[in-house]
């Protein structure tokens, strides 16, 4: 064998050996384990998968390939799905193709090409995964992908979390992990890999199309800047690398103060206002952030704008209470010293329920409330000081049916055991009834219009249970 072709094989075999102690030292995949490797057809994926292929007798994989023809380049991509396959038939690895017609369906459905061919791609990959009973998916983004990367984000505005690139590893539903073997690995190397092991491959015209951002990065501003820099790839791999590892410890602080401070509910976060305050502002912005995506709030969509839209409003004074609504989704409340952030869609529009004797519940989809009704004679009943939530009336004086409806500007009430009446509004400020609850409370009045109880708050004067009483109307208020 001559001696370039000898040491051409010899860096080939290093290459296989860096990356099995990369996946060993990063616990990216296990022995044994099933794989599915994400296959274009270009040098960066046909290297990954044989990479794996030549270490898998080491490590007991069993490799599946999968490849995506998107459909956007017609003959060339049933190419690429072609060359795919056999390529892995004569390796004897099993491989799964689909056809997305991304042209067809954004015609259909509309959306970002580029993303919303991620997101199917993906979903395909998943589906095999599941289908194979694999537990990764191993993608071939690599160094100089890295590099494109970080300092995209870098010309959109970033933060350091943005500036950490792509993960090595990541989560991508419950049992399902992606993984990037080769993000130490340059290109070159991997070109390098191909020639000496003789792996054929095949170049996407695409990538060579400056109309798309990450191809004018990779095509024009990087050689522009490395006249300036000529390790750039290498400069913009170490900040990743130094920005995720501080990422990675700032977040498991923020996750620690978060645990201790904030209160979770269903599709809400509570926090003090006064506590709040007196965290350092970076640590603020990543609760806000944290709490978003706890709440399960769209990624995309926690901008910086929209941090500092909530932060600001969670600094204000802490005197009676305030609303931002945010977007539909997502509200901000102030109450008092509480500072509430929650998913919930508050009702919209008006509503009104007739209640008959008889009746036992009325569900409130809206609101997400439902009261219970008992109809009892005297001697059925236990009398006693009710809860908050509940109410008892005498029959006698109340005219039917009941009418449950939301509140209106004006409503006026006459509390039991004061004079005179007081207007809703002021009832609620008076007894500190959260914001949000205000707009879920009915408000229960007889046959008459005249207001008979506001559920959590206060009854009225009308008809009180007194010795002569011979029937009772029992309700209760249960927020769901």
């Amino acid at each position: 064998m001559e001696k370039g072709r000898e040491s051409t094989l010899k860096d080939a075999h290093a290459l296989q050996t860096k990356i099995g102690r990369f996946i060993e030292d990063e616990a990216l995949l296990k022995q044994g384990e099933g794989v599915v490797v994400a296959v274009s057809g270009g040098p960066d994926s046909m290297a990954l998968l044989h990479l794996l292929f030549a270490l898998s007798n080491s490590y007991g994989w069993s490799i599946v390939a999968a490849h995506a023809d998107h459909g956007f380049r017609g003959e060339e991509s049933a190419e690429e799905a072609s060359f795919v396959m056999s390529t892995a038939a004569a390796w004897g690895i099993p491989c799964f193709v689909t056809r997305l017609d991304m042209p067809a369906y954004l015609q259909q459905h509309g959306g970002n090409p580029q993303a919303v061919s991620r997101e199917r791609r993906y979903a395909f990959l998943r589906d095999m995964a599941i289908q194979v009973g694999a537990t990764s998916i191993v993608l071939a983004h690599h160094a100089d992908d890295q590099a494109e990367t970080v300092l995209m984000r870098l010309l959109r505005g970033t933060s350091l979390s943005g500036l950490g690139g792509i993960p090595v590893r990541r989560m991508y539903e419950p049992g399902i992990e992606l993984v990037r073997p080769l993000i130490r690995v340059y290109k070159q190397e991997l070109l390098d890999y191909c020639e000496a092991v003789g792996i054929p491959y095949r170049t996407d015209s695409s990538n060579l199309d400056t109309k798309y951002t990450r191809n004018r990065i990779r095509l024009e501003v990087m050689p522009f800047l490395s006249r300036y820099e000529e390790r750039l790839p290498e400069t913009l791999n170490r900040l990743a690398l130094v920005a995720a590892d501080e990422n990675d410890w700032l977040e498991a602080q923020t996750r620690e103060v978060c645990k201790s401070n904030i209160t979770f509910g269903d599709g809400e976060a509570a926090w003090s206002a006064q506590w709040f305050g007196g965290v350092h502002v970076a640590l603020q912005r990543r609760l806000i952030k944290l709490i978003l995506s706890y709440l399960k709030y769209d990624p995309e969509r926690v901008v910086f704008e929209r941090i500092e839209h909530i932060r600001s409003f969670a600094l204000q004074g802490t005197a009676g209470n305030a609303l931002l609504l945010i977007e539909p989704s997502l509200t901000l409340r102030r109450e008092y010293d509480r500072v509430i952030l929650h998913t919930m869609v508050l009702p919209t529009g008006s509503y009104c329920y007739e209640v008959h004797e008889g009746q036992a519940e009325l569900s409130i989809a809206k609101t997400r409330t439902r009261l219970s009704f008992l109809w009892l004679d005297r001697a059925e009943a236990v009398v006693g000081q009710p809860a908050d939530d509940e109410a008892v009336f005498d029959l006698a004086n109340i005219s039917l049916p009941i009418y449950i409806r939301s509140r209106r500007d004006g409503d006026r009430m006459s509390p039991f055991g004061l004079n005179g009446s007081k207007k809703v509004k002021d009832m609620f400020i008076d007894a500190k009834v959260a914001a949000r609850n205000r707009e879920r409370t009915p408000i229960i009045t007889d046959g008459e219009g005249r207001l008979l109880w506001l559920p959590g708050v206060r009854r009225s004067s009308l008809a009180p249970v007194t010795e002569e009483t011979k029937r009772l109307l029992v309700m209760r208020l249960y927020f769901d």
